[in-house]
């Protein structure tokens, strides 16, 4: 443990924005700025604590660790604390940037919205959450963290609730993840019972000194990555991502360049020692990369929504990153993680300026947006080629360094994977580039268009630039899509120097380089060319089109989705409930309750209709009595939002004074 510096007072880096969530619901609503205020407020100061923890945190290479007892119970101790390293600064920095720009984006874009003061509400609980995550010193505390943001992906996800489809998307957002979750939260447990400890760097101890054996770090490894396939949107648990688009723009800049779905590359990057030590572990997650990368790249190519494209992108470069980890580039994984933050929420919230002025999402319907939107289609642009891997911009400089980390290790399934989406990945950026940007302006000046932030305008004008809410955010995050690779070059590797994780990390393998190159300018000039000239209108045909069965399979998702509804929900909410209730209900518990009655009069005092009789008011006073129990108890529910959040304000001010006089932090 070490002591001193600014960082000792990192553990303000996830309670400013938890503070701005409760200010927000109770005062939100009576200030000017209906509560955006607070939220882009206590958001830029934990912006700049991030930063100033990051430069400590490089200039010292220590790691300040403090703890305090959470519950003592007997000979069981159970403690919460901070650990900040560079890792952990690294990341305060990312999530407090990207969501700081969302927030002051979303002043324009949600401008009018119903849920307004809500919104940011939710926004800041959200970072506060990822950052409670990334300060974690042990892994129940990571779990607290890991569960709050899968909640609040839930609400924010689903801030439209009113529309089926909206609601319907964040209940399988939280359903899918929560599946992974189940294996994450067996864990954690599997981990304590194995190393008798939660804290992370008395379990790496452990494993890095041969106390514990590789299978059960095999086990516990295979079991927290569970909780990755789900969070990070890995295969065969992908499914959820792509239709979180159905929340607010901003919202799946958040969720999608900077906080949730990085949370499980985080989590592998954290406790790293414990992965490395199993190549069982790492075998896996390099298949399960391999196959994640490609599968998504591929039906990022047929999508017509902007917002999908960018969504299976997100998935796709995912892929990477856990790439990276099972290939022992651990370094270079997070690498792209910090790239990645960058050029994909200018990408979203670039794609958010488009919809916001064309008031759709196909892009069929969109075209020659460049003349009427410069500030958006520079950034985006830049974001494009940041993303398909074009030196000199962020994403060339990571995603390179992971290919050719592939090659030097060996690993030829990763590697392949790894070259073949490049192409794909310039491909569908060049394709979006050129149906969103380029030829001429196709959209029908039809009242009342729909889009995805229930725009409902009845406008017959042409599209015009977002306001400097908007675009500002744009230009910012546009000059990090160039300059913020260049930290990690082969020529001078300052971010190996900074997040020096233990692996077996690989100079640049120079033909790599250069076949990478040529793939991503010729993906980027064929997926350009080959829609420069879409025709006019919605319901037209895409080229891929002439793929036939290909196509038509990547446009259904390779039938993922179908096989989930038709061999997982329905039998279970037709098979199984029609089982529980034919068979437990009406013969077991009936057949049971009639035996028992008729036993208990016995010698025919009571006819058959009389014991029918017994039988439902017993089965049926069961009933009764649960349902008056519960009318009951619901009358403590009032609804109120704001009593909720006063409740639990209280309790943790009684709870941090209860533990401040025990001697805590």
């Amino acid at each position: 443990m070490v002591t001193g510096g600014i960082r000792q007072l990192a553990w303000l880096v996830p309670v400013l924005p938890i503070s701005a969530f409760f200010l927000i619901v109770f005062f939100g609503k009576k200030l000017p700025g209906k509560g955006a205020e607070i939220g882009i407020a206590f958001t830029g100061a934990t912006f700049l604590l991030g930063i100033l923890c990051f430069v400590e945190a490089i200039s010292k290479h220590n790691i300040v660790e403090k703890s305090m007892t959470w519950i003592r119970f007997g000979g069981f101790t159970l403690q919460f604390g901070m650990r900040v390293d560079t890792l952990a600064s690294m990341m305060f920095c990312v999530v407090g940037l990207v969501s700081l720009l969302m927030q002051i984006y979303s002043l324009g874009y949600m401008h009018g919205d119903i849920r307004y003061t809500w919104y940011y509400a939710m926004v800041s609980l959200f970072t506060g959450s990822m950052l409670v995550l990334v300060i974690s010193n042990n892994i129940l505390l990571m779990l607290v963290g890991w569960e709050l943001v899968g909640v609040c992906s839930y609400l924010l996800i689903g801030h439209w609730y009113e529309e089926k489809e909206n609601s319907n998307a964040a209940i399988k957002a939280f359903l899918t993840t929560r599946f992974g979750d189940l294996g994450f939260e067996i864990g954690v447990i599997f981990l304590y019972v194995t190393t008798h400890t939660f804290n992370i760097g008395q379990i790496e101890h452990l494993v890095a000194t041969h106390q514990v054996n590789e299978t059960a770090i095999t086990i516990g490894c295979l079991l927290l990555f569970c909780g990755a396939v789900g969070k990070s949107a890995q295969f065969p648990l992908h499914v959820w991502l792509p239709d979180a688009m159905a929340g607010p723009t901003p919202v799946s800049s958040l969720i999608h360049a900077a906080t949730m779905v990085t949370a499980g590359v985080y989590m592998v990057a954290r406790i790293y020692v414990l992965f490395a030590a199993s190549h069982v572990a790492l075998t896996v997650i390099g298949v399960i990369a391999s196959i994640t990368m490609l599968l998504a790249a591929v039906m990022a190519c047929v999508q017509r929504d902007i917002k999908r494209v960018l969504a299976y992108s997100t998935v796709s470069q995912l892929g990477y990153m856990m790439a990276a980890m099972s290939v022992g580039a651990a370094t270079a994984g997070v690498f792209h993680l910090w790239t990645h933050a960058f050029f994909k929420a200018l990408l979203f919230l670039g794609s958010g300026s488009v919809i916001h002025a064309v008031h759709t999402n196909d892009m069929f319907e969109m075209g020659g947006l460049k003349k009427y939107m410069p500030i958006t289609y520079a950034t985006f642009f830049i974001g494009s080629l940041a993303l398909a891997g074009v030196p000199p911009f962020a994403g060339f400089w990571s995603k390179d360094e992971i290919v050719g980390a592939a090659w030097s290790s060996g690993n030829h399934l990763v590697f392949t994977a790894g070259i073949i989406t490049a192409f794909l990945t310039a491909f569908y950026m060049g394709r979006c580039l050129s149906l969103t940007f380029e030829g001429r302006y196709r959209r029908l000046p039809v009242a009342g268009a729909a889009s995805d932030d229930h725009a409902d305008h009845g406008e017959h004008h042409l599209p015009h630039e977002s306001p400097p809410s908007m675009t500002w955010p744009l230009i910012i995050l546009a000059v990090l899509s160039v300059v913020g690779g260049f930290v990690g070059t082969p020529f001078k590797n300052a971010f190996h120097d900074w997040i020096a994780i233990p692996g077996a990390e690989h100079g640049v393998v120079v033909p790599v380089m250069i076949v990478s190159i040529i793939l991503a300018i010729g993906g980027l000039l064929i997926g350009f060319a080959m829609y420069r000239r879409a025709p006019y209108g919605f319901g037209v045909l895409d080229p891929l089109e002439r793929l036939g069965p290909l196509y038509r399979a990547a446009v259904n998702r390779f039938y993922i989705d179908d096989l989930y509804i038709k061999g997982v929900v329905r039998p279970v909410q037709y098979g199984l409930s029609k089982f529980v209730y034919t068979v437990l209900d009406r013969k077991v518990i009936d057949g049971a309750v009639n035996g028992v009655a008729a036993g208990t009069v016995g010698l025919g005092k009571l006819t058959r209709r009389n014991d029918e009789r017994v039988i439902d008011g017993v089965v049926n006073g069961l009933g009764w009595i649960t349902n008056k129990t519960s009318y009951g108890l619901r009358k403590l529910q009032s609804g109120n939002v704001q009593g909720y959040a006063a409740g639990l304000f209280v309790g943790v001010v009684v709870l941090a004074a209860v533990l401040f006089l025990r001697g805590g932090i």
